[in-house]
């Protein structure tokens, strides 16, 4: 559908030039932004003073509108703007031939059809537009498909600190001055490992409305007992509010770990992308989510968590980039050790091609956060300040047009003022993916 629209806008533009020398001005093409050429007032008779301009003056190019929408992917959208453009009444066959274009990009292929009998019948177009008409009727109107993408990833990979073990031999705690011998297994204890994922997205309607799965799984050589399993699922809803465009998303799923289901999760967002004068490959958007987790074998851990985060992000051909900076709040639920934490967040993501075959992809993440009470009463009496940096390095080569190889590094560093919640984490992983889709 995207692709029939795409097509669209150089036809409309050529059938505009050959039918309204006057409407030569307007832009058809998604990424124009001339003014449409204001209309030739007629001459009032004196002494009637001249009429107010009407509403269809002030309207905006609304063909301009509805292409926008079909190359979004909001059918339904494109579809009442169409009903617009149908209320204002045509005047000329180049307006004519947009509406029947529409109709075709749409699947409408009965009202396209008495569209363009209309402007056969009714006006008298030149060669090229008759031309185009035969075209398109022989092309035929486009039918919506739901458009699905999946991909497979299988990898294997080796990790450094497995258990999230901290680098101490002796610890001090409850203030009575003595130091206690840490136990073995809360230290660092590292394990290969086999992981599984697969994802699955699709049109749900013809306004851009997507569904999404997830499922992931990762089993230890050794140690059982940290064998993870998720699966999420949502839905993504796209609209605009005049020149905004917004998307909102909801989220569910849980997690498994020891073969034990350990936690579960809703969350929902809205994305803003501000309406800026800014040049076609930046974007500046701000995000909102309310989230909630559910602790299954752990009491007083339950809390909702709320984030506002603004990011800009830089598209450009293969090339892309990403900043973003946000604010945290995460609210316990019941009497979890520090209580209510704050903090924010810091991201960097970069992506470029290396060479002829291998892309490159560089990602920063910093998370901050500070508890509102002390961490534990008589025996951890210091406020939690967690500082938690990650850095990933990937290298990707394509072994053909659906299939890739990607090698991975990941460094985690957990700095807290509270030693025995300090650790370090390296992983390295090779993996393999499979993308399809129609």
């Amino acid at each position: 559908m995207r692709r029939v629209a795409a097509l669209l806008a150089p036809l409309a533009l050529t059938l505009a030039l050959a039918a309204a020398p006057a409407q030569a001005q307007r832009g058809v093409d998604d990424a124009a932004e001339s003014a449409p050429t204001p209309p030739v007032p007629t001459p009032a008779p004196a002494p009637t003073p001249a009429p107010p301009e009407t509403p269809r003056q002030l309207e905006p190019d609304l063909y301009l509108e509805a292409m926008q929408a079909i190359a979004e992917g909001r059918n339904n959208d494109a579809s009442s703007t169409l009903a617009r453009m149908l209320a204002y009444g045509p005047r000329h066959a180049g307006e004519w031939l947009d509406l029947a274009l529409l109709q075709c990009a749409l699947g409408h292929a009965d009202e396209a059809e008495q569209l363009f009998q209309h402007i056969e019948t009714r006006f008298d177009p030149p060669q090229g537009i008759r031309d185009i008409i035969v075209q398109q009727r022989q092309q035929g109107c486009a039918q919506w498909r739901a458009q699905r993408q999946w991909s497979l990833n299988l990898a294997r990979g080796h990790e450094r600190n497995v258990n999230q073990g901290v680098n101490l031999d002796t610890y001090n705690i409850g203030g009575d001055g003595r130091d206690y011998e840490l136990e073995a297994r809360y230290r660092p204890q590292a394990d290969r490992y086999t992981t599984v994922a697969l994802d699955l997205m699709s049109d749900l309607t013809q306004n851009g409305d997507l569904g999404f799965v997830q499922l992931y799984a990762r089993h230890y050589d050794r140690m059982d007992e940290y064998n993870t399993i998720s699966l999420f699922a949502g839905a993504d809803h796209p609209w605009r509010y005049r020149h905004w465009r917004l998307r909102t998303s909801a989220l569910v799923g849980a997690l498994s770990l020891g073969g034990r289901l350990y936690q579960a999760q809703g969350q929902l967002q809205l994305r803003v992308t501000l309406p800026l004068a800014l040049p076609p490959s930046l974007e500046v958007s701000v995000l909102g989510g309310l989230s909630h987790v559910n602790y299954r074998t752990l009491s007083d851990f339950d809390s909702n968590i709320s984030e506002l985060r603004g990011m800009l992000a830089y598209r450009r051909e293969a090339r892309q980039a990403q900043l973003s900076l946000g604010w945290l709040n995460d609210h316990a639920v019941s009497a979890r050790p520090g209580g209510n934490r704050a903090g924010w967040s810091l991201g960097l993501y970069g992506r470029l091609p290396l060479g002829r075959q291998f892309e490159g992809e560089l990602d920063l993440t910093r998370q901050h956060w500070v508890g509102s009470n002390v961490y534990s009463p008589g025996l951890i009496d210091q406020l939690r300040r967690q500082d938690n940096t990650t850095l990933r390095a990937a290298l990707s080569y394509p072994l053909g047009t659906s299939s890739a190889l990607q090698l991975e590094w990941r460094q985690v560093r957990n700095r807290e003022n509270i030693p025995i919640f300090q650790y370090d984490n390296k992983v390295l992983q090779l993996s393999w993916r499979w993308h399809g889709g129609r």
